[in-house]
């Protein structure tokens, strides 16, 4: 029987990870990340997870120590934030080129400099590119359940990738929230042996990672995008079996409000449930508006988004990055490349804004619906559209 209990974004990640039975757990720690480890390392410690915590000297070095593992046979977990996340990047091309399904949960926070503690999603965007399976969480709950699926999603073997589960930093990952966690016996139940079919064998010696020409380069990398692009099945299937099992269900991008729309609002992580709320006032003042909450961001969900923005004639993209030097921010960007050829009809409009932890309440978020819709309306956008910006 399921019980509801008061958790912290960080303990709740750190929950999954330990009713999933992980194996080696390897992190250095960094602000706002620390406590999902420290926590993992506590319940080593204290005999309710049979594991082996390796503590290590960087960031770099706890990706390698993951790599390894994960590719000897163990179910592998990690965590990291924004600094600590670069000083990983070189290997995340590796662990995601190499098939091998760690988990990782990222508190995302801001990247320097400024020099800060406070959460935005520059550190996430920046790994658009490297293999990995990408999923935003929006409250503690979610960290939960996305954390555990993760597990059985990254190691299926149609899959065999890496996944990492963002929650905003400090926003989530260090505020209490009530959580409803399963019973051991329940989640067992749920979870699958992690078998590599690959698995690092001295007695059977092999070459993995080797050198290529360019003569093989492109076609290896074909194979890696048409394995990312095709997880996306299995990430749908995982999560309803999770929702048929545990009540709670997630799409790669879920709606709220949204039938009959004109005007959508498309908002990621903790935030969504803030939009909400604006779209909730806008729609009493006789706005036909809705908010879709994007979850997955890689692989890009490209299907789920031409279902969720059809009949609506405006979308609004909010980003909390800047893409510096670039025309937009990351999502919106990565939206409007999707609809092209698709709904060139639909107009689109982006907004960046809650940079480094910047609250915003739900007056701004109205703010940023009725700029949308001006320049939805006029076609007329600044190359950055910014909310919350002094001066």
């Amino acid at each position: 029987m399921s019980r509801r209990v008061p958790l912290e974004g960080s303990f709740a990640a750190a929950e999954a990870a330990k009713m999933a039975d992980v194996d080696v757990v390897a992190a250095y720690p960094i602000t706002p990340q620390t406590h999902i480890i420290e926590r993992m390392a506590e319940f080593i410690n204290n005999g309710e997870l049979n594991a082996a915590f390796v503590p290590v000297e960087s960031e770099h070095s706890a990706m390698s120590a993951c790599w390894g593992a994960s590719g000897a046979g163990a179910r592998t977990f990690t965590a990291t934030a924004s600094q600590g996340f670069f000083l990983m990047h070189e290997v995340l091309y590796f662990v995601a080129g190499m098939r091998l399904p760690v988990v990782m949960a990222v508190s995302n926070r801001a990247v320097g400099p400024p020099a800060n503690i406070w959460g935005d999603y520059s550190d996430a965007m920046s790994a658009t590119y490297t293999g990995w399976i990408q999923a935003f969480a929006a409250n503690n709950q979610e960290i939960f359940d996305m954390t555990l699926a993760a597990f059985r999603i990254a190691e299926d073997k149609r899959v065999l990738l890496p996944f990492m589960v963002h929650m905003d930093g400090f926003t989530l990952s260090h505020v209490t929230e009530a959580v409803v966690l399963p019973e051991q016996e329940e989640v067992d139940a749920f979870m699958k042996p992690y078998v590599h079919p690959y698995v690092y064998d001295t007695d059977n010696p092999c070459s993995y990672g080797y050198v290529s020409s360019p003569a093989l380069y492109a076609e290896g990398k074909k194979a890696q995008d048409i394995g990312l692009r095709e997880s996306v099945a299995v990430i749908k299937e995982v999560w309803k079996e999770f929702g048929d099992k545990f009540g709670r269900y997630y799409n790669p991008i879920d709606s709220y409000k949204t039938d009959g729309a004109k005007t959508l609002l498309m908002v990621t992580g903790a935030l969504s449930e803030t939009a909400k709320v604006a779209v909730d006032k806008k729609r009493d003042e006789g706005m036909s508006i809705g908010v879709l909450t994007l979850h997955l961001w890689r692989p890009f969900p490209f299907e789920d988004l031409y279902e969720a923005v059809s009949g609506a004639e405006n979308l609004i993209v909010f980003d909390r990055a800047p893409t510096l030097g670039g025309p937009t921010g990351p999502i919106i960007g990565e939206v409007k490349a999707a609809l092209f050829g698709k709904r060139n009809d639909m107009k689109v409009a982006g907004i960046i804004g809650g940079m480094c932890g910047r609250n915003l309440e739900v007056e701004e978020f109205e703010e940023v619906i009725d700029r949308g819709l001006e320049i939805c309306r006029t076609g007329v956008q600044e190359m950055v559209e910014t909310v919350g910006i002094r001066g």
